[in-house]
């Protein structure tokens, strides 16, 4: 039980970037009390104590803003951040190492006491306020986009925007796009859903950067061989990105008369 709660909160520091202790995990998140009190109440389902595992159920909406049906099957390291809002229906289920944000709903489109809630894959991630309705099945790997409405099935390794819901291509494992992925995991920036699909600026001015980076390394290395040939000793190897060396920085950086920071 041990191993699985310290697992358990390794990936909430992984997905979480306010979770500064293990304290504050255990302590401060709703996610968290909701998912542990919904393990006790599904057991108490499955012993066909139902209405007790109701009340529990009740409670827990009560104290933590979060609805989870005791009868919803729940994987492994499963993690919904803020939460308030959050909505999960009785058929419902959900794979390994699945996020939610607040405001999310896995809910039913029929009376009829059959399975009527959607089913996620493994490592899915559903965006604020999206709804997710009906018998579906949602593939491995698939980013919900904040306020979609999702009524179909949707592939593997997908992302869905929209109401409804429509699916933006992954993008294609090209070269460019791994070292684009290369550059990103460096940053600390998680591309998912920068596609050529996606009609963003924002997304394309992105790629661009990173494709001029790219570049910038490369011609760097080109440039210090020369030097290096030339019997120059010039180090001009560039540093591994730091991103927390580099808001630390930051913020030692005194401020200019006029408000703005100094450069070093």
């Amino acid at each position: 039980m041990f191993k699985n709660m310290r697992d358990y909160i390794q990936s909430v520091f992984r997905r979480d970037p306010a979770a500064h202790s293990t304290l504050e995990v255990l302590t401060a998140y709703p996610g968290l009390h909701a998912l542990m009190l919904h393990r006790v109440s599904h057991c108490l389902w499955r012993w066909h104590l139902k209405w007790v595992a109701r009340m529990l159920s009740q409670l827990t909406r009560w104290l933590t803003g979060i609805e989870i049906h005791p009868g919803a099957k729940i994987g492994r390291r499963f993690f919904i951040d803020h939460g308030m809002g959050v909505v999960i229906g009785e058929t419902a289920e959900i794979g390994d190492d699945c996020t939610l944000y607040h405001g999310v709903t896995l809910g039913g489109t029929t009376w009829q006491k059959e399975k009527r809630h959607p089913t996620l894959g493994n490592n899915v991630v559903v965006g604020a306020g999206a709804k997710i309705l009906g018998p579906i099945h949602v593939g491995d790997n698939t980013r919900i986009g904040s306020n979609s409405v999702v009524v179909k099935d949707v592939p593997a390794d997908a992302t869905v925007v929209g109401i409804p819901g429509h699916i933006v291509l992954p993008p294609k494992s090209d070269a460019k796009s791994r070292q684009r992925e290369a550059i990103a995991r460096k940053m600390g920036f998680d591309a998912y859903g920068q596609t050529r699909q996606m009609s963003d600026p924002v997304a394309h001015a992105i790629d661009c950067m990173l494709d001029h980076m790219h570049l910038i390394d490369q011609k760097m290395k080109i440039l210090s061989s020369a030097l290096e040939q030339a019997g120059i000793k010039v180090n001009l190897e560039l540093p591994e990105l730091d991103v927390t060396t580099l808001e630390a920085q930051e913020e030692k950086t005194p401020p200019k008369p006029d408000g703005t920071a100094s450069a070093k």
